[in-house]
C-alpha cells in the first residue's frame, strides 16, 4: 500500500498546484524528509483528532474528518497573524477497509489545502487495530506582510476593542467539521497595517478562550452582551437544549472564529475590513475577568467552556466535556 499511495499522494499535489511548485519547498513528498528554504518567521503548530473525541466514525464522512484536521490548525496560525503554508501529515486508520478509508480522509484534506492555499509536503501513514487518528503540523510565515510582528495573546492593552471575527455557538450541528477559519480577513488586517494587539482563535469557547486572552495580557473585559454575535446554530440548539442560544454563543466551543484585540483607533477599519462580519463585543479594562455592564453595576461573568478529552462516559462532546462554572455571576 505504502508505494501507491505515496505516488497517490504526489499526484494529488501536483494536481493541486498545477505543477508550479513552490521555490520554499525544495524537496516534499517521496524523500525521507522536507526540505524547505523559509523567508523569515516562521509559525508551527500542531493538533491531533481521534475517533471517539474529536468525532464519530461512522457519523461523519472520511472527507468531513480531513477537512476538519486541516482546518482547526489553520485556525491557530491564523491566530498568530500568518499565513498557512505547509503541512505534514500523520494518519493511523483503522486496518479493516483502511485504503477506503484513508482515500476520503485525503479527499478531504487536500479540500482544505486548496481553500486554504496549503501544500502537502509529508508525514507518514499507519494501519493498526484502533480508532482513526489524524495528526497534522501546519507552517505559516509571514512572507506576505514582511514588516509584521507575530499576533500573540500577551499584547492586549487597557482600552483596546475586542472583537470576534464572525457568529458563535451551535458548531456542534455540524459546523464542528467544516470550520472556515477568516484566511481573507487576516490578509486584510494585515495589509492595511490594523493595530492587531493580542488574537486567539476560538476553539474552547467564547469566553474560555477570551478569558485566556486576558490573562495572558494580564486585562479583563467589559462585555456588551448584546453585541455578542450569536449562530443561527445557536438558536438550533437553543431549542434542542433549552437553554438560551446566549449561553451556547459563550460556551459551545469549536467555532475557529478569532479574537482580537485591537488599538481603539483602529476600531472602525476592522469593521469595515470584515465587511461588518467582525463584531466589537468588549473593551479591555484594567480589572481582571469577564463582566458586563448592567444599569451602570459591574456584573462578573464565568468562563465556561470545554477541554479536549471525552466526557465521563467516554463519548465525544464535539469539542470535550463542559469546564464548571468558577464562579456564579453576581
Amino acid at each position: 500500500m505504502e508505494a501507491s499511495f505515496i505516488a497517490y499522494l504526489k499526484g494529488r499535489v501536483r494536481a493541486l498546484d498545477g505543477g508550479r511548485g513552490d521555490d520554499r519547498i525544495e524537496a516534499g513528498i517521496g524523500d525521507d524528509a522536507a526540505v524547505l528554504a523559509p523567508t523569515g518567521r516562521w509559525v508551527t503548530c500542531v493538533d491531533q483528532i481521534i475517533d471517539g473525541v474529536d468525532f464519530r466514525f461512522g457519523e461523519h464522512s472520511p472527507a468531513e474528518i480531513g477537512f476538519k484536521a486541516v482546518a482547526i490548525n489553520v485556525s491557530d496560525v491564523l491566530a498568530m497573524g500568518a499565513s498557512p503554508r505547509t503541512m505534514l501529515v500523520t494518519a493511523a486508520f483503522p486496518a479493516a477497509d483502511a485504503v477506503t478509508i484513508a482515500g476520503g480522509v485525503y479527499d478531504g484534506i487536500f479540500e482544505a489545502a486548496e481553500r486554504f492555499g496549503v501544500r502537502l509536503i509529508g508525514g507518514d501513514t499507519t494501519t493498526y487495530d484502533g480508532p482513526l487518528s489524524l495528526s497534522v503540523t501546519l507552517n505559516g510565515d509571514f512572507a506576505d506582510f514582511p514588516a509584521a510582528e507575530p499576533w500573540t495573546r500577551r499584547g492586549a492593552r487597557v482600552g483596546d476593542a475586542v472583537f470576534v471575527t464572525g457568529p458563535v455557538g451551535g458548531s456542534i450541528l455540524g459546523r464542528h467539521l467544516r470550520p472556515d477559519p477568516p484566511v481573507e480577513l487576516v490578509r486584510r488586517l494585515r495589509d492595511d497595517g490594523v493595530g492587531v494587539t493580542a488574537a486567539i482563535d476560538v476553539s474552547d469557547g467564547l469566553s474560555l478562550d477570551l478569558d485566556r486572552l486576558c490573562a495572558a495580557s494580564g486585562v479583563g473585559v467589559v462585555i456588551d452582551r448584546d453585541a455578542v454575535p450569536i449562530h443561527d446554530d445557536a438558536h438550533a440548539r437553543s431549542r434542542q437544549t433549552g437553554e438560551t442560544a446566549f449561553r451556547h454563543a459563550w460556551s459551545d466551543g469549536e467555532d475557529f472564529e478569532l479574537i482580537l484585540a485591537v488599538a481603539p483607533e483602529d476600531a472602525r477599519r476592522v469593521s469595515d475590513l470584515s465587511d461588518g462580519r467582525a463584531r466589537r463585543l468588549a473593551t479591555t479594562t484594567a480589572r481582571t475577568g469577564l463582566w458586563t455592564d448592567q444599569g451602570g453595576r459591574l456584573i462578573r461573568l464565568s468562563p465556561q467552556g470545554y477541554v479536549h478529552d471525552a466526557g465521563a462516559d467516554g463519548t465525544p462532546t464535539g469539542g470535550g466535556r463542559p469546564v464548571p462554572e468558577t464562579e456564579q455571576d453576581r
